[in-house]
């Protein structure tokens, strides 16, 4: 409904947006459609195109109105997309991959989200057989709906700092749930508020006078029937936020509340029958296991986030033309001299072609996360976690790197995009406000790079104090970081030798760049705590830096070698056909040897620090970064339409695929609400709106 009626014969100026995409589209050096399939594979990609048909054309996801909405409309119109998308997955029996596609494709937080994302996955991972039967099954089945209750009001990121209390009562084979304080509540739990009437609660255990940690207990806490709180317990929502309002992310509190001892997740440990004597798990990381899918999942996130928001920003430097370049004027065919597109604009580049380097970094390493993940699965299966710590630590660090890599290039995407970028209708308003939870939760950004560090400092001394070197040379074939600290320990002084620019886009030059850098920070780490004495919270500033370079390098192995893998060697569908493609081949290695090399000139300090490089060959790096800026230019447009993000995730009008951007803000914003209330101005009347009755405000 539009409360302003616009001029129907007015059209934005010339060049046409869709115009000037189309001649972006023209110089573009590949073919799009190919660059797609290299990135998804052919069962993805079939799979992305039929749900978004189905989502498309189903009236309860339309999207038209998400804008205007306030919170409790914005609630609402959530738990009715919820309800809608779970009769969807009974429909059509999609299974996890198809429902997390469709989340993708909708994205909005729900209030059923934190059932699926971690109330079953921890009944899953950490559940016994008989648990699995009696909640797995009727959680599956959306028979009851599940939130994960771990955050409190004092405590985050502290896990084993949490307060609420679970004790064993031997006379009744229970536990008691209490919360001894006021910081005890449980916070922030999505899902919680209004919506869950189940909760996994972590909660201290405690037996026969001892404390074992916090452990998971499944928790009923509303009446199935009546659907209020149960005896004892005291539940709310917590009240608006800077962004996620469609979730009810809520708080609770426990009196006392008896829940039978079977309800403890027993997979791992156990309290045993009347006795209350403590089960251990066989290995104590393995709690873990939640915790690293849902850090591989958000870690594999992260290159939506960044493709979404480098696509608005591309296709919208494009169209957008501001000044005249008076040293290469831009005519039309007619002869008239037109502002110069903000694309062209060397600073723009600098600005977003990185974050295009980014997202596509990203894909490459969220495969090899899932890669891990699901080696990891099938050895702990067979009694083996020798994975688990390395998963845990490259988890940990990596989803802290990641995201606070998409939201820095979010909101410099925002920015890039000028005036326009500050409004709704950009599209990145709502996408950085409910993106930006990701570097808090599962884990604090910079909470998280102390168990990537201590991993990485245990693994330096180990290789260092080993007798037997050869068995970590043997090892270092599957454990990149064991690699580069060996090649650290046998030779400490390497350095960059770089005489031009062009030495800069050899591969084995920048793995040994990221690879020392890391292993010296290590080594300096490791002297400072051990032979200094340092304490470990006078270390907190290494240890970040630790964290970052360990992942960075990551990144950067992950994308080279998805790069030079050779032909013959290739297994995965979508290495195949970016490798048979020679065009395909070419740009990518621009677009890797910018995320290397743009990463690289920004961490220049560290990579001074360590002597790697010197300042002649620094300012070598930065001509080869401008280099790169020209190379990836004819592509830049068709690099985002590859990743293949519909106009219904995008909900952009600076970002369409049409160009029509000035067509589709006027028309926009014709449909504000407030558009359709007349108002009395007279400051002596009491009347606010001269038509407050069809006001919905």
């Amino acid at each position: 409904m539009s409360y302003v009626k616009i001029p129907s014969h007015l059209v934005p100026s010339d060049p046409q947006g869709s115009d000037l995409l189309a001649q972006e589209r023209e110089k573009s050096t590949f073919n799009v459609q190919e660059l797609t399939l290299a990135l998804y594979g052919s069962k993805e990609l079939e799979r992305y195109n039929r749900i978004l048909k189905i989502l498309e054309n189903d009236p309860v996801f339309d999207k038209s109105n998400l804008y205007f909405m306030g919170r409790t409309e914005l609630f609402k119109y959530a738990l009715k997309k919820d309800k809608r998308l779970v009769q969807l997955i009974k429909e059509h029996k999609w299974n996890v991959e198809e429902i997390q596609t469709a989340e993708m494709f909708l994205d909005l937080p729900g209030p059923y989200g934190l059932h699926r994302g971690m109330f079953i996955p921890t009944i899953f991972g950490q559940g016994s057989e008989e648990q699995k039967k009696k909640f797995l099954i009727p959680a599956l089945k959306y028979e009851i709906i599940g939130c994960y209750a771990q955050t409190e009001l004092g405590h985050g990121s502290n896990v084993q700092g949490l307060e609420t209390v679970a004790k064993y009562v031997p006379e009744t084979d229970e536990f008691e749930i209490n919360s001894p304080y006021l910081t005890a509540s449980k916070w922030w739990i999505g899902g919680l508020g209004r919506t869950a009437n189940h909760a996994i609660v972590m909660a201290q255990l405690k037996s026969n006078g001892k404390d074992y940690g916090p452990h998971p207990f499944i928790v009923q806490i509303r009446d199935l029937e009546t659907h209020q709180p149960l005896p004892g317990i005291t539940i709310g929502d917590i009240g608006p936020k800077f962004g996620y309002n469609a979730t009810d992310n809520g708080f609770m509190l426990f009196d006392r509340v008896r829940i039978p001892r079977f309800n403890m997740l027993s997979k791992f440990s156990q309290i045993k029958k009347g006795t209350g004597e403590y089960i251990s798990p066989p290995n104590d990381k393995l709690s873990y296991g939640t915790m690293v899918f849902v850090r591989a999942i958000i870690v594999t996130n992260v290159r939506i986030s960044l493709a979404r928001a480098a696509t608005i920003a591309i296709r919208y430097s494009a169209i957008r033309r501001q000044f005249v370049d008076k040293d290469e004027p831009k005519k039309l065919k007619d002869g008239r001299i037109v502002e110069t597109s903000v694309l062209d604009y060397t600073m723009q580049q600098y600005r977003l072609f990185p974050v295009i380097a980014q997202a596509y970094a990203c894909f490459y390493t969220a495969k090899a996360m899932v890669d891990l993940y699901m080696r990891y699965l099938k050895q702990s299966s067979e009694g083996d976690f020798s994975l688990l710590a390395d998963l845990h630590a490259s988890s940990s660090g990596l989803k802290s790197l990641t995201t606070t890599m998409a939201v820095d290039s979010i909101e410099d995407c925002r920015r890039a995009c000028g005036g326009h970028g500050y409004s709704n209708f950009s599209g990145f308003v709502t996408l950085y406000q409910n993106y930006l939870p990701n570097t808090t939760w599962e884990g604090d950004n910079y909470i998280l790079t102390h168990q990537t560090a201590r991993y990485l400092l245990k693994t330096f001394r180990e290789v260092v104090s080993s007798k037997n070197p050869e068995i970590f040379a043997s090892q270092s074939k599957k454990n990149p970081t064991i690699t580069y600290i060996l090649d650290y320990i046998n030779y400490p002084n390497q350095v960059c030798n770089a005489t031009t620019s062009l030495d800069f886009k050899n591969n084995e030059l920048q793995l040994r760049a990221f690879g020392h850098r890391a292993a010296y920070l290590i080594a300096n780490a490791v002297d400072q705590i051990d032979n200094q004495k340092k304490s470990w919270n006078s270390m907190l500033i290494e240890v970040n830096r630790i964290s970052r370079a360990h992942c960075q390098y990551l990144l950067v192995k992950n994308f080279i070698t998805a790069i030079q893998e050779q032909p013959q060697q290739i297994e995965d569908e979508r290495l195949r056909i970016l490798h048979s493609n020679p065009a395909l081949k070419k740009v990518m290695e621009s677009v890797c040897n910018l995320f290397v090399l743009h990463t690289m000139e920004k961490e220049i300090g560290e990579f001074f620090e360590c002597r790697f490089i010197t300042d002649s060959e620094a300012k070598l790096l930065r001509s080869q970064v401008f280099d790169l800026l020209k190379e990836i230019r004819p592509n830049a447009v068709s690099l985002v339409d590859a990743f293949h993000i519909p106009e219904f995730a995008l909900r952009s009008a600076l970002g369409r695929y049409d160009g029509k951007v000035y067509e589709t803000m006027i028309d926009w914003a014709s449909k504000e609400p407030l558009n359709g209330i007349t108002l009395d101005v007279n400051p002596n009347s009491g009347v606010l709106f001269r038509n407050e009755n069809k006001a919905k405000l």
